[in-house]
Order: structure tokens, then sequence, then C-alpha cells
């Protein structure tokens, strides 16, 4: 026979799983685990595999908590063994939602809702209604993502009927955290407010300081969507007041955040920039992610109002690796629209600045625009990695930046330029090179910028690169930049028709040009003189300038 654990065995393992608990609630999760991992090798031996089943799920919690994902499936892995070891089916269900809730984490929506539904049916068969309304909470939070926010709407209300049946008012805060968050993007102001008026109560009777902290953040949120800036502002005091009242300062960093956005929006940007440097400050110093990422984006807003391009262009930058990080580490659940949006933005701010620099040439109007999509078009013909194409539009639109230090007066000369004025104008490669020192783009646009105007014979500048020396994606750019050049009127000229700039640049093919991408670019014009300049996938216009929030981050979940 099995043996089983004397009382004092088991009195010990409750004890122990109590302390466990109470660390968990205060954020010590480290401390959490040990108790946990302690209470487990206690129980080893006595053939309760349904009860290990639970503590290896706790476990895994801890794990999660700390961000150590990989851990945390490991131990669900263990859960589920030790679960249908026990033939335990409430047990099995358990581990399914924590199965679920990891997904959801990695961004894996489908899955996540299938474990959902299979814990959920389980749960139904063990007549579990705590467990099917956590479920149902966690169901809610999965369509808000997808954007359902009618059907979240509805798997909330259920969870909420069972909580309040059941008396779990602990539970009931966060979710009408949630439920008031589905209004605010319903854009239902009046039931938002008292969604959150009731899930602050609720807080209050329950001691759930941080939830408390949240609904106040919640707050500020709504009263953006509404663009109420001085009532947002005025939320924004109240919860920074709380949270540090209460101890909450892990969220301190988000108020700061939500401060710099409002004082933005309400045109103090000094204001902005410093409260925006705290809330970027504080994610730092807590390692976290997420608040980065959102923050540099905000900032990138912040700059882009003042002109101050390439400082955007570095926040963009950054937000967008931050998030990409935090895709691949499987900590957002919707960070694809994160990374989508933040690539929409840097496409429209790169066109905004080259067409300001286009703004001291009257004669070049556009020209950065036509340039990217004739080039666009050519490195698709020579094969070049459709992932990198937005970017390579991207430098095909910021070929000409350095041109910002050439005097308008050497632009629309309608003569020849002096020998002096030309070594001026021949500086601009490198110029450009040197405003955007500090943008690493997530594909190296520089080679464009110093590079195009390097000849196939090596007559070229700034280096005199001859032939294969020439990066490729140069040699794209100096055809598509030649070509719109002569299609176009000049101070000297007029412009040319395709037909005549092409055979012009044929003689030049072999001198000037690669000559088997020139033979590439004549068969697209010739062959899609009609068709529509091509466009990246993600093209379209980036958040508007009133833009004045962060997306919301992660829902509370329910395990």
């Amino acid at each position: 026979m099995t043996e089983q654990p004397s009382l004092d065995a088991r009195s010990d393992v409750d004890g122990l799983i109590d302390e466990a608990r109470t660390s968990e609630r205060t954020g010590r999760f480290q401390v959490a685990r040990t108790r946990y991992e302690s209470a487990l090798a206690r129980l080893r031996g006595s053939g309760d595999a349904a009860r290990a089943s639970a503590l290896l799920r706790w476990i895994g919690r801890t794990y999660e908590a700390a961000g150590d994902l990989e851990a945390a499936l490991d131990c669900y892995a263990a859960a589920r063994a030790s679960a249908e070891a026990a033939g335990s089916t409430i047990d099995l269900a358990h581990v399914l939602n924590c199965c679920g809730v990891l997904a959801f984490r990695r961004g894996r929506l489908d899955e996540a809702e299938g474990h959902y539904h299979a814990s959920r049916a389980l749960a139904d068969e063990a007549r579990d209604d705590r467990l099917v309304a956590m479920l149902d909470q966690n169901l809610g939070n999965v369509a808000n993502v997808q954007g359902d926010h009618h059907g979240a709407h509805a798997w909330y209300a259920r969870s909420l009927r069972r909580y309040r049946r059941l008396g779990l008012e602990e539970y009931v805060g966060p979710l009408l955290l949630n439920i008031g968050r589905v209004h605010t993007d319903l854009r239902a102001w009046n039931d938002a407010e008292e969604a959150f008026d009731t899930a602050e109560a609720s807080c209050d009777r329950t001691g759930n300081v941080a939830s408390k902290v949240l609904v106040r953040d919640q707050r500020i949120r709504l009263h953006l969507a509404r663009a109420d800036l001085e009532a947002a502002r005025d939320a924004c005091d109240d919860a920074l007041e709380l949270a540090l009242e209460l101890g909450e300062e892990r969220w301190v960093g988000e108020i700061h955040m939500h401060a710099g956005v409002i004082a933005r929006g309400l045109g103090r940007p000094s204001l902005a920039e410093a409260r925006l440097g705290r809330a970027l400050h504080d994610a730092t110093d807590r390692e976290d992610l997420l608040l980065e990422a959102e923050v540099r984006r905000e900032m990138a807003y912040l700059f882009r109002a003042q002109g101050r391009n390439r400082e955007l262009l570095e926040c963009l930058n950054r937000a967008h690796e931050t998030f990409a990080q935090l895709r691949a580490r499987g900590d957002l659940a919707d960070v694809g629209r994160e990374i989508q949006a933040l690539e929409r933005a840097f496409e429209r701010i790169v066109a905004e600045w080259a067409d300001s620099i286009e703004s001291a040439d009257r004669y070049t109007r556009g020209h950065c625009e036509r340039v990217a999509d004739y080039a666009c078009r050519l490195a698709l013909a020579a094969g070049l990695d459709a992932r990198a194409l937005p970017w390579f539009r991207m430098g095909a639109l910021l070929h000409d930046v350095g041109k910002v230090d050439v005097p308008s007066s050497i632009l629309n000369k309608p003569g020849r330029l002096t020998e002096d004025e030309w070594d001026v104008m021949r500086a601009h490669p490198e110029r450009g090179v040197q405003l955007l020192a500090d943008v690493d783009f997530p594909w190296d646009i520089r080679p464009m910028v110093l590079h195009h105007h390097e000849r196939w014979d090596g007559g070229g500048y700034p280096y005199g690169l001859a032939g294969e020396e020439i990066p490729v994606a140069a040699r794209v750019l100096c055809v598509a930049d030649v070509f719109d050049a002569l299609t176009t009127t000049r101070s000297y000229r007029s412009a040319f028709t395709a037909s005549a700039a092409l055979e012009i640049m044929e003689g030049d093919a072999g001198h000037a040009f690669d000559p088997r991408l020139f033979e590439l670019f004549e068969r697209v014009v010739r062959a899609e003189r009609e068709a529509p300049a091509y466009r990246p996938h993600f093209r379209a216009h980036a958040l508007p300038p009133t833009h004045l929030g962060p997306v919301p981050r992660r829902p509370p979940l329910a395990v």
C-alpha cells in the first residue's frame, strides 16, 4: 500500500502553502516558489498525485510571473501528467487553464482559446462554478484582444454573474476593470465610469490595492479617449498619489507616461518630455520592456510635433526593437498590432521628413516618393527579400536627407554650378549618413544614402566605388533616382518622356548603372507603365497627430 502522510506532515504542507500564497500576493514570487517546492518535497512518496499536480501548477505560476515562460511550461506539463495519473478532472481543468494563460501571454490566441474551452468543459463537468467563472473571464480577454469587444463583454458578464452568485468578491474588482475597459473601447463613457466606480468600491472591500491603482490608471485612459485632457490630468494626480500611498510603485512609471501624453496634448512639450523621461527611467530601472516600448513610442510623437526628426526616428526604432523583443519572448498578446502600427508610423514620418527636405527645392517636390516607388518596383524584380522592402523604401525616401545642409541658392540655381558649389552638393551623401548615425533602422538604409551617387565605372562620389563594390541597394536606387531626374522638369531643362529617358539611360548602362539592373528596370517600366506604384503591405496613414495615449496593457487573467 502507498504510505499516507502523517498528520504532522500534512499540517506542514498546508502551512508552507499558506506562506507561499501570502508571498505571491505581495509579489515575492521567488519566496513563494521556495515554499511550494518545499511542500512538494514533503508530499513526495505520499501518492497524492492530485495535490502534487496543484503544487506543480502553482510553482509554474511563480515562474510565469517572473517571466520564465519555458520553466512555467515544464511545470504545467508535469502538473498535467500528475492530474491525469490521479484521474482528477478538476486538476486537469486547472492545468489547461494555466496552459491557456501561458499561450495568451505568448500571443497564441487560438491555442489559448482552445485550452480555455477544453478546461471549461471539464470544469462544467466537475461542477466547479468558480473555475467556470474564471474561464469565462479569460475567454473574454481573448475576444477583447481580437477586437471583438461585444463578444468580450458577453463573456465578462457571464463571469461577473457567477462570481457574484458565489460570493467571490475578490474576483469582482479586477473583472469590472476589464468591463470598464471594454466600455471605453466601445465609447460607452457612462457605462465605463459606472464599471470603474463599482470596481474601485469592490477593491476597497477586499483590500486589493494593486487593482485599485489599475482602476485609477484606466480612468486616465477613459478621459484620454474622451479627449478630456483636464480630467485626465486630475485622474493622473489621483492615481499617482494613490500608488505612492499604497506602495504600488510598479505603476508609477505608467502614470508618468500618461502625464507626459497629457502634457503633450495640452501644448506643454517641456513638461511632456520631463514626464516621459521619468517614465522611461522607471521602465528601464524595473526592466519593464512593455512600458519602455510604449514610452519611446509616445516620445516619438512628441518629437514629431517639434520637428525633431532624427530623435523621433531613433525613438520609433527603439520602440520597434523592444516590441519585437517582446514578441520573441512571448510577453504581449497583441504585439503584432503594435509592431504594424509602429511600421506605419515609421514610413509616414520618413515620408514627411523627405517632403520637408524637398521643400527648399522647388523643382523636386515629390522626387523622394517617386524614386521610392520606382526603386521598390525594381528591387522586387531584382529579387530583394520582400520582408526588407518596407525598410528599403524608407532608405529611398531618405536618400537625399543630407541636402538639408545645401543652401537653397545652390539647389535652385538655374545655371551650371561652380566647382565650389559642386563640392557642397557632393557632400550631401556623407552628411546624410551623419544625420542618421543615431538611428539603427531594422534594415540598414545607410549604404543607400551614402552610395546612391556612385557609378558602375567608378566615376561617382563620394568614394569612387565601382561595379559590385557598390551595395546592390544603392545600385537599384541610382537607376530609379536618375530616371526620375530625367522625367521631371528641372531649373535648366524640361522633363523627358519615359521612353526618351530610358533611351538616354541605355547609353549609360555599364557606365553609370549596373547593366543587369538597368535591363530589368527597362522591362519593368515598359511593362508596368499603367500599373499602380508599389506600396509595402503596411503602407497606410500613421497614427494621427492627435493620438493621445498608449494601447491598454495586458488585461487581468484569472488563474
